[in-house]
Formats: structure tokens, sequence, C-alpha cells
């Protein structure tokens, strides 16, 4: 009678702290998805760690995966996606949500190990097969890109982005005659799709065909007169012409939609100097490094031109 009693109680002593456990695990796993969605991530972040405490669940993490990029918090997401791949090895979107994170965070060559295991899972999968492509091409890998990017075409022909990103790997290796068929698909699929002409103009600027690259840039213009690409790459065309007014004009449109525009003061500065406006050009530069101190334009100024101070120490005051 005695081992009854004492079996009894504590078996419902063990259920009802199991059912305790159960139960604020759900708690903080709802809590956190609310507050998610709230774009209160912080707490989210909280609640998210506490209920994996209690019970490692696929859900939670991925969530928390999510919570963590919001906050630019790329290694804990990385790190997290990691117990997500080692918790279902053989599930591609999970394999392809880290090699998104990798690429992200310039882990390249973590990215593509991820996506050819993903393809090795699911060789049907164009994704797979794009993100692949994205990964080699930033790591410097053209060819490989172009094989894995022509594979996701082939898996998907319509697969716009694959067709886009193929041309501008085809813009790098100078293949621009086949870049052209990628960049005119692209223009067919998705006819607003700015960067399909900010690509097919470079590949015709290439080609020698520069009126219709100028034609591509100006219609980017008034599709988005907030594309700063476009007016770099028109005002860069105008001045290979050797038409810097043309520039000029050009970079006094764009500083004056975007005011704080460092490379349309550097490239209006380039412009000016070409036009012998020293005066011009130095406050212009000058004006790029001050919005851009650690960018690009600073470093133009000094890798192009030597030595800023040097070049304008004489100039009139």
């Amino acid at each position: 009678m005695a081992n009854f009693f004492k079996s009894l109680f504590f078996g419902e002593t063990e259920t009802s702290a199991e059912e305790k456990a159960a139960r604020n695990f759900d708690v903080l796993k709802y809590d956190g998805i609310k507050a998610l969605k709230m774009g209160k991530n912080t707490y989210a972040i909280r609640c998210f760690n506490e209920a994996l405490k209690l019970q490692e669940d696929g859900e939670v993490l991925e969530n928390l995966v999510h919570a963590y990029t919001r906050e630019d918090r790329m290694e804990e997401a990385i790190s997290v996606a990691g117990r997500l791949v080692e918790a279902e090895p053989g599930n591609v979107p999970v394999l392809l949500l880290r090699a998104n994170l990798n690429f992200v965070t310039e882990n390249y060559t973590e990215a593509i190990a991820d996506c050819e295991r993903a393809v090795m899972l699911d060789a049907a999968d164009a994704t797979a097969y794009f993100l692949q492509g994205k990964a080699q091409k930033a790591a410097g890998d053209w060819l490989g890109a172009i094989v894995s990017l022509s594979q996701a075409i082939r898996l998907k022909e319509n697969f716009a982005e694959a067709h886009l990103l193929r041309a501008e790997v085809m813009f790098d290796t100078k293949d621009y005659k086949d870049g052209m068929e990628d960049a005119e698909k692209v223009v067919g699929l998705l006819p607003e799709e700015e960067n399909a002409y900010l690509v097919r103009g470079r590949l015709q600027e290439a080609l020698g065909d520069g009126k219709a690259a100028e034609k591509d840039y100006r219609y980017v213009t008034e599709l988005n007169p907030f594309n700063e690409q476009a007016y770099l790459q028109l005002g860069n065309l105008y001045m290979a012409w050797g038409q810097p007014d043309e520039a000029i004009a050009l970079f006094d449109e764009a500083i004056e939609l975007k005011p704080d525009f460092a490379k349309a003061y550097n490239e209006r500065g380039r412009a000016r100097l070409m036009k012998g406006d020293k005066n011009g050009s130095f406050e212009d530069m000058k004006k790029a490094m001050e919005l851009n101190p650690d960018g690009e334009e600073a470093r133009k100024i000094n890798g192009t031109y030597s030595n800023f101070e040097d070049m304008y120490k004489n100039r009139p005051l």
C-alpha cells in the first residue's frame, strides 16, 4: 500500500511538472511570435531563448533567426540557423535560409557549401542553384556562377533574377552578346525592373551603342528619379563622350533631388575638372568627402588624383 501511494503521488507530481513546462513553453513561444509581429524584437528574442531552454523546437528556432536578423545580430542568426540544420539536415529551405545569411555576411564559401548540400538533396530546386550562383559571383568564380545560373534557368525558364545575374556575370567576363540576350529577356519579363535597363545599358556601351545605353539610363531616371546608379552611369557616359556640361547638368539634377548624394558631388567634381574649373572641382570633392569620409569617394579622390591637397594647394582663393 505504501508503494502504491508513493508511486501515485510522485507520478502526479512528475506529470504536473511536465504539464507546467509545456504550458510555459507555449506561453513563451506564442508571446515571442506576437512580439516579433509587433516589431518588438528584443522581447521576442528573450521569449524564444527561454522557450528553447524548455524545448528545442524548429518553429521557435526559425523565428529566433528572423528576430536576430532584424536586429542585425548576424553571427547569432547564423548560429541558430546551424541548430536548425542539425535538427533537420534534410530540410532544403533551412539550408537555403543559412546560405542566405552566410551570403549577406560575405561568408561565400559557407553559402556555396550549403547550396551544394541543398542541390544534392533536391536537384530540381532552381532557387538553390541561383543562390549558389550569387555566392560564386561574389567570390569571383565567374565560370562557376555561369554554370549554376544556367542550371537555375534550365529548371525555371522565366527565372528573371537568374537571367539578370547571369547578364551581370557575362558583362564581367566580356561576353557581351550573350549578356544582352539575358538582359533583353529580363526587360521582356519585367518591363519596369530598373536594374535590367542599367545592366543592358552597360552591355550596350561595351558593344559600342552608346546612344542605346543613354536611352536606357534616361528611362531609369524616369521610372525612379531617385535611382542613384542611373545618374552615375549616365554622367560617366557623358564624360566618356567628352561632354562635361551635360554631365554637370545631370549631377545638378541628382543633387537637387538628393542633397546628400556623395558620389554625385564626386562625379560632378570630375566633370568640372574636365572643364578646367579647379575651384568648383575642389568644392565638390571636398563636399563628397564631408558626406562620406570613409567611403569610396574619399578613396577615389586620393587614388585617382594621387594627392588631393597638392593638386589644389595653389588654387586661387
